[in-house]
């Protein structure tokens, strides 16, 4: 992509609206609603997307919605840091909050997932360690996915799409995300049983 103008840029922006707000709504902490909504969170991932034009014009491979995903997310983490004290953070630890966006590892490859959370627990509480060694390996399964794989796992799964919403997302047919998103579950859970004792189903 050559560049990208502030009009393309807001068209786009309202096409992904409903989504990105949808995804606001949860992944802000809880105790922040009662100062802000999702509106105002959607605001500010404007006000800084408008600002970042260059980095709308890289990776044309990458869909524009995952883009405003990684703004939004940002967004949300220092919406955080400004309004909540580090032992209000500590009260609310079972809140999943996106990692540092800028992170190259596999929790952040696609703007702030945080892959752990197929990392179940087992029935019983497991241990630390057991809990690490099952992130260990999924992490290794993530990691030989293709960013394709990634895209539509996150797009299901973390944000919550349905299949349409996917395909919009990814500017692909509705059957073709259908197809691919159970294609990515395959070689996911392949992987998992590969590098692990893993049998559960995702």
């Amino acid at each position: 992509m050559d560049g990208i103008s502030q009009d393309d840029l807001a068209r786009a922006f309202n096409e992904n609206r409903a989504n990105l707000l949808a995804l606001a709504a949860r992944r802000l902490n809880p105790i922040l609603l009662k100062r802000l909504s999702p509106e105002d969170v959607l605001q500010e991932t404007w006000l800084a997307a408008a600002r970042r034009l260059d980095f709308f014009a890289e990776r044309d491979d990458i869909p524009l919605y995952f883009k405003f995903r990684k703004i939004l997310l940002q967004t949300i983490t220092d919406i955080e840091r400004r309004n909540l004290q580090a032992e209000a953070r500590d009260a609310y630890k079972e809140v999943e909050v996106a990692d540092d966006p800028d992170n190259s590892s596999a929790d952040n490859r696609d703007g702030g997932v945080n892959w752990g959370m197929f990392a179940a627990d087992n029935t019983s509480p497991p241990s630390h360690l057991a809990r690490e060694e099952r992130r260990a390996i999924l992490h290794r399964a993530i990691e030989a996915l293709t960013e394709a794989d990634r895209q539509i796992i996150t797009l299901r799964h973390f944000d919550g799409l349905g299949n349409a919403e996917c395909a919009a997302a990814l500017g692909i047919a509705p059957k073709a995300a259908s197809i691919r998103h159970a294609r990515a579950l395959e070689r996911l859970q392949r992987l998992l049983l590969e590098y692990s004792t893993f049998k559960t189903g995702i």
